[in-house]
């Protein structure tokens, strides 16, 4: 399946125009990398902080984008390949010289502003903004600019329910971090560079991947954690050196992005048998609160019962101090997406949002335990896209 398809981003610009109604505004403009893609396809080459963009969807007439000349065949090559889906664009220089070109880099809110006027047939009103602060200068350029308002909730709420094709591209990329898990149980051994691993499992699925997928966008992230030091859920920060010894229990974390959508996969395993009952029983804790918080996601359960299923378990099983975070987090065009207070958020869950469900058990000296998977909010159950085996026996590695 190629890139998230034209009709995904006319749905969108749809939707948008109905919002800009409701508020009586006249064109929303966006910045954030992640919204930009969500509204256009095209995966931002620039940081907007160094080099400002701008995407413009007017109430009336077509969508434009403003950018930097630094993406001149950025957008040529993803308009060739029909995944830049706001095709009408004006470019800014980066600096001054000789070119025949009236706007520099200085100058970049003045070409927006007439570009507004242009394009977007602004004349008087308001204007809606992800991020108000990076537009505030339009107002000198644009003297029939009244005032701006937040789109900011409007667009996460968005991001937020997948389209049919989104899940079918977040399968897909499930389905090749369920390879990387099994090429990873194939490749590790108590001695090895754990980076050294990581990159090696990184490297294999990279070429499966450009096997299954030859024209999309695939980003891959390997990262493991063993033993003592798997107890910090995101590593020591300082353990470039460090070896897989035998007994250690390790979290390994696969995370793919395919074609603008991220999916998890993280399981713990034992090199070996588990050194102690206290592993055993950990793992047994986190394992049974992954499946516990799993039934939770289901269309109309408030978006809190997933945690406090989770938690439930954990304390049950008598680890109730060592839970150091919520059980998951909205994803899709972010690695953590919408909605990010799972824990206190009692809104009911709505079909086709898709969570991670990371529950985790962590002691000091001793180390980490936690399943990750991706799991689709479903209408009366939910869908768990990465298959990977959580049984003790299918995670023990023989040494």
């Amino acid at each position: 399946m190629p890139f998230v398809p034209a009709e995904v981003f006319a749905d969108r610009q749809r939707r948008v125009r109905e919002f800009l109604a409701e508020g009586d505004y006249r064109a929303l403009l966006v910045t954030d990398p992640d919204h930009f893609y969500m509204l256009t396809g095209f995966h931002l080459d620039v940081a907007p902080w160094e080099r400002s963009v701008a995407a413009v969807i007017p109430a009336e007439g077509g969508p434009f984008l403003v950018m930097n000349e630094l993406s001149t065949h950025h957008l040529l090559m993803a308009r060739e390949r029909g995944s830049l889906h706001v095709s009408n664009y004006a470019l800014y220089v980066e600096h001054p010289r000789a070119v025949n070109r009236t706007y520099t880099r200085d100058r970049w809110l003045q070409l927006l502003a007439a570009k507004l006027r242009e394009w977007g047939g602004f004349r008087r009103g308001r204007l809606a903004a992800d991020r108000i602060s990076a537009f505030r200068g339009l107002r000198a350029q644009l003297p029939g600019l009244s005032e701006f308002g937040s789109a900011s909730r409007f667009l996460v709420e968005m991001r937020q329910v997948k389209y049919p094709q989104e899940l079918e591209i977040m399968r897909q990329a499930a389905s090749l971090t369920d390879w990387g898990q099994d090429r990873y149980m194939e490749t590790v051994r108590p001695g090895m560079l754990v980076t050294e691993l990581d990159l090696e499992v990184a490297r294999r699925m990279t070429v499966e991947g450009a096997a299954r997928f030859p024209q999309d966008r695939l980003e891959v992230r390997v990262w493991s954690l063993s033993g003592a030091a798997s107890a910090s859920p995101h590593g020591t920060g300082a353990d470039c050196g460090a070896r897989f010894e035998k007994g250690d229990g390790v979290v390994n974390i696969i995370i793919v992005r395919l074609s603008g959508l991220v999916v998890e996969n993280e399981r713990t395993l034992f090199l070996g048998e588990p050194r102690s009952d206290l592993q055993r029983r950990a793992y047994e804790a986190a394992t049974a609160a992954n499946v516990a918080a799993i039934e939770k996601f289901v269309a109309g359960i408030p978006v809190a019962e997933a945690d406090a299923a989770a938690q439930r378990v954990i304390e049950q099983h008598g680890f109730g101090d060592h839970i150091m975070h919520r059980t998951g987090h909205g994803m899709g065009i972010a690695g953590h997406e919408f909605p990010e207070d799972m824990a206190f958020n009692y809104r009911p869950l709505v079909e086709h949002e898709v969570y991670s469900c990371e529950p985790g058990v962590y002691i000091y000296g001793v180390g980490g335990f936690r399943q990750d998977d991706t799991v689709v909010v479903g209408k009366s159950q939910p869908e768990v896209i990465t298959k990977r085996s959580k049984r003790l026996e299918d995670q023990s590695v023989r040494v």
